[in-house]
Formats: C-alpha cells, sequence, structure tokens
C-alpha cells in the first residue's frame, strides 16, 4: 500500500516538471544561502569579533561606548550579552536572539535606543554576577540576586547603580552622533569581481 503511494507520487510529474523543480528548489536554496551571507550570517554564529555587532548602523553607538569603557579592554559582546554556562544554552540564545534583531533590522522596526528585554536583561545580569563573583560575595557583600528577584522589587538590578557600565551615557544615534566615525566599517561580503560587474 505504501510503496504504491511512492509509486504514485514518482509517476506524478514528468521529467521536465522534475527538472524544474528541482531547478526552482536549487535557486531558493542559493538565494537563501546568498541572503544569509549577504547578512553576514557566519559572523554573528561563528564568530566572537564585536565589530560583527555593528553590521547593523544602529549598534554604532553601543559599540562605540563599549571600546572606550573598561570592559572594552577585556570583555566582548558575547561575554555579557549570551548565556555562557554551556555551549548549548550559548548558541541557542545567541541564533534566536540573532534572529530577532534580524527580523528587527530588515523590517525596520528597531528603536533609536536599545533596551534589554527580560530575557536579554536576566542573561546580562547573570553574566555581571558570573565575571564580578568575587566582587560580589567576598568585597562588598550584596550576595547574589538574579534579575527576575529584581523585577518583582526584591532587590536591585546590577545597572541600577552601574548604569553607564559599559555603554556609557546615551546610546541613540542622536545622543552620539560621533559614534559611527569610531566603528570599524565592515567590509562588503559581495566580491570584488561581482562588485566590478556590477560598476561599483
Amino acid at each position: 500500500m505504501r510503496l504504491n503511494k511512492i509509486k504514485s507520487l514518482k509517476d506524478r510529474f514528468s521529467y521536465p516538471q522534475k527538472v524544474a523543480l528541482l531547478l526552482l528548489a536549487g535557486v531558493i536554496t542559493g538565494l537563501g544561502v546568498l541572503f544569509l551571507y549577504l547578512l553576514r550570517m557566519h559572523t554573528y554564529i561563528a564568530g566572537d569579533d564585536p565589530s560583527a555587532c555593528v553590521n547593523c548602523h544602529i549598534m554604532a553607538p553601543y559599540y562605540a561606548t563599549w571600546s572606550h569603557s573598561s570592559h572594552g579592554r577585556d570583555a566582548t559582546c558575547n561575554d555579557c550579552h549570551v548565556p555562557n554556562g554551556n555551549i548549548a544554552s550559548h548558541y541557542l540564545f545567541k541564533g534566536l536572539d540573532g534572529m530577532k534583531h534580524v527580523a528587527y533590522f530588515v523590517t525596520r522596526s528597531e528603536h533609536q535606543s536599545i533596551k534589554a528585554e527580560d530575557p536579554s536583561a536576566e542573561v546580562i545580569m547573570d553574566n555581571c554576577i558570573r565575571c564580578h563573583r568575587q566582587l560580589n560575595t567576598e568585597f562588598v557583600k550584596t550576595g547574589r540576586i538574579d534579575y527576575m528577584e529584581a523585577k518583582r522589587g526584591q532587590g536591585m538590578a546590577c545597572w541600577d547603580c552601574h548604569r553607564n557600565v559599559p555603554h556609557g551615557g546615551g546610546n541613540s544615534l542622536s545622543s552620539t552622533p560621533w559614534a559611527e566615525t569610531q566603528v570599524p566599517i565592515p567590509p562588503s561580503p559581495v566580491p570584488e569581481w561581482l562588485q566590478k560587474l556590477l560598476g561599483h
């Protein structure tokens, strides 16, 4: 019975239709891969270089203020903004968060001044505590409180006191107009031969 169904599906399309469907699938796959390449998806997924974050111009103030802070010497974007407990949660969060950012960028719905949403804020605070554990538990003895407890009013989030760490004051393009001159311009992902062909 099952073999007959498979056979009937096979016989449903003529040879030219099968070739056309295969070509269409190849074109769609190729365009999808090209789209991901032009978005520089490989720099986000495989890399840890903070300059990948400025592929989107809205990130220029955050990159510029971070690079001039004490965190700019010792921490990358992923050290603070991605879970670092295990590799699975690291890449799962990074992938989901990255796709959310791509969706905001492609639909032009990003805010001029970005504020961390709850899942990101929780990760950021966990990373603050992870990196500053000795300071937090031995020197000032503030203990460990997580973001959700702070949100419920059972304590304070790290940035309630350390608002300007590590990104400085204003983090919008209008409040830091100099920022775009302070960030590395990512190279074009379009191959040189194609740029010449297109006359650029």
